[in-house]
Protein backbone atom coordinates (compact mmCIF):
# COMPACT_ATOMS: atom_id res chain seq x y z
CA UNK A 1 0.00 0.00 0.00
CA UNK A 2 1.28 3.44 -0.97
CA UNK A 3 0.46 6.55 1.00
CA UNK A 4 1.01 10.18 0.06
CA UNK A 5 1.07 12.86 2.72
CA UNK A 6 0.90 16.50 1.70
CA UNK A 7 1.81 19.64 3.58
CA UNK A 8 1.83 23.33 2.83
CA UNK A 9 -0.89 25.30 1.17
CA UNK A 10 -2.95 28.00 2.80
CA UNK A 11 -4.03 31.51 1.97
CA UNK A 12 -1.89 34.21 0.40
CA UNK A 13 -2.36 37.50 -1.38
CA UNK A 14 -1.80 37.81 -5.10
CA UNK A 15 1.87 38.06 -5.90
CA UNK A 16 2.83 35.99 -2.89
CA UNK A 17 4.48 32.59 -2.62
CA UNK A 18 3.66 29.20 -1.18
CA UNK A 19 5.44 25.87 -1.04
CA UNK A 20 3.78 22.49 -1.17
CA UNK A 21 5.46 19.28 -0.09
CA UNK A 22 4.51 15.63 -0.46
CA UNK A 23 6.07 12.47 0.88
CA UNK A 24 5.36 8.95 -0.33
CA UNK A 25 5.74 5.72 1.58
CA UNK A 26 5.14 2.07 0.80
CA UNK A 27 6.05 -0.19 -2.07
CA UNK A 28 7.11 2.26 -4.78
CA UNK A 29 8.63 1.57 -8.17
CA UNK A 30 12.13 3.00 -8.57
CA UNK A 31 11.04 4.49 -11.92
CA UNK A 32 8.10 6.80 -11.43
CA UNK A 33 6.61 10.22 -11.94
CA UNK A 34 5.61 12.47 -9.08
CA UNK A 35 3.61 15.59 -9.61
CA UNK A 36 0.93 18.01 -8.62
CA UNK A 37 -2.57 18.44 -9.98
CA UNK A 38 -5.19 20.96 -9.00
CA UNK A 39 -8.93 21.22 -9.11
CA UNK A 40 -10.85 24.45 -8.83
CA UNK A 41 -14.59 24.50 -8.03
CA UNK A 42 -16.62 23.49 -11.05
CA UNK A 43 -13.55 22.56 -13.08
CA UNK A 44 -11.78 19.35 -13.99
CA UNK A 45 -8.61 18.28 -12.27
CA UNK A 46 -5.60 19.44 -14.27
CA UNK A 47 -1.88 18.83 -14.27
CA UNK A 48 0.20 21.59 -12.69
CA UNK A 49 3.67 20.07 -12.85
CA UNK A 50 5.33 16.66 -12.82
CA UNK A 51 8.82 15.26 -12.62
CA UNK A 52 10.20 11.81 -13.42
CA UNK A 53 12.90 10.01 -11.45
CA UNK A 54 15.22 10.89 -14.35
CA UNK A 55 14.52 14.56 -13.82
CA UNK A 56 12.28 15.30 -16.78
CA UNK A 57 9.70 17.95 -15.98
CA UNK A 58 6.36 18.96 -17.41
CA UNK A 59 4.52 22.15 -16.55
CA UNK A 60 1.12 23.55 -17.38
CA UNK A 61 1.50 26.60 -19.60
CA UNK A 62 -0.34 28.71 -17.02
CA UNK A 63 2.36 28.15 -14.37
CA UNK A 64 5.55 28.16 -16.44
CA UNK A 65 8.03 30.65 -15.08
CA UNK A 66 6.18 30.95 -11.78
CA UNK A 67 6.14 27.43 -10.32
CA UNK A 68 9.09 25.08 -9.82
CA UNK A 69 8.88 21.39 -9.06
CA UNK A 70 11.61 19.45 -7.32
CA UNK A 71 12.02 15.99 -5.89
CA UNK A 72 14.27 13.82 -3.80
CA UNK A 73 14.30 10.31 -5.24
CA UNK A 74 15.96 8.76 -2.22
CA UNK A 75 13.27 10.11 0.09
CA UNK A 76 10.35 9.80 -2.34
CA UNK A 77 9.39 13.41 -1.81
CA UNK A 78 8.23 16.09 -4.20
CA UNK A 79 7.71 19.78 -3.63
CA UNK A 80 6.20 22.64 -5.55
CA UNK A 81 7.45 26.19 -5.11
CA UNK A 82 4.75 28.59 -6.23
CA UNK A 83 5.72 32.21 -6.82
CA UNK A 84 3.83 35.19 -8.22
CA UNK A 85 0.56 33.54 -7.29
CA UNK A 86 -2.63 34.71 -8.96
CA UNK A 87 -6.27 34.41 -7.86
CA UNK A 88 -6.80 31.90 -10.68
CA UNK A 89 -4.31 29.58 -8.96
CA UNK A 90 -6.90 29.06 -6.21
CA UNK A 91 -7.72 25.35 -6.06
CA UNK A 92 -7.25 22.14 -4.14
CA UNK A 93 -3.81 20.79 -5.00
CA UNK A 94 -3.23 17.04 -5.12
CA UNK A 95 0.04 15.15 -5.03
CA UNK A 96 0.26 12.27 -7.49
CA UNK A 97 2.61 9.32 -7.82
CA UNK A 98 2.42 6.95 -10.76
CA UNK A 99 4.41 4.38 -12.70
CA UNK A 100 3.84 2.04 -15.60
CA UNK A 101 6.16 -0.83 -14.72
CA UNK A 102 4.05 -3.86 -13.87
CA UNK A 103 2.15 -3.81 -11.70
CA UNK A 104 1.32 -0.19 -12.56
CA UNK A 105 0.43 2.26 -9.86
CA UNK A 106 -1.42 5.56 -9.62
CA UNK A 107 -1.82 7.15 -6.20
CA UNK A 108 -3.20 10.44 -4.87
CA UNK A 109 -2.75 12.54 -1.78
CA UNK A 110 -5.69 13.88 0.19
CA UNK A 111 -5.40 17.36 -1.28
CA UNK A 112 -4.46 20.71 0.20
CA UNK A 113 -6.25 24.01 -0.32
CA UNK A 114 -4.47 26.96 -1.89
CA UNK A 115 -6.36 30.26 -1.84
CA UNK A 116 -5.01 33.40 -3.50
CA UNK A 117 -6.83 36.63 -2.73
CA UNK A 118 -6.77 39.65 -4.99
Amino acid sequence: QVQLVESGGGMVQAGGSLRLACGASGSISSLNTMGWYRQAPGKQRELVASMTTAGYTNYADSVKGRFTIGRDNAKNTVNLQMNSLKPEDTAVYYCNLRWVIYPPGNYWGQGTQVTVSS
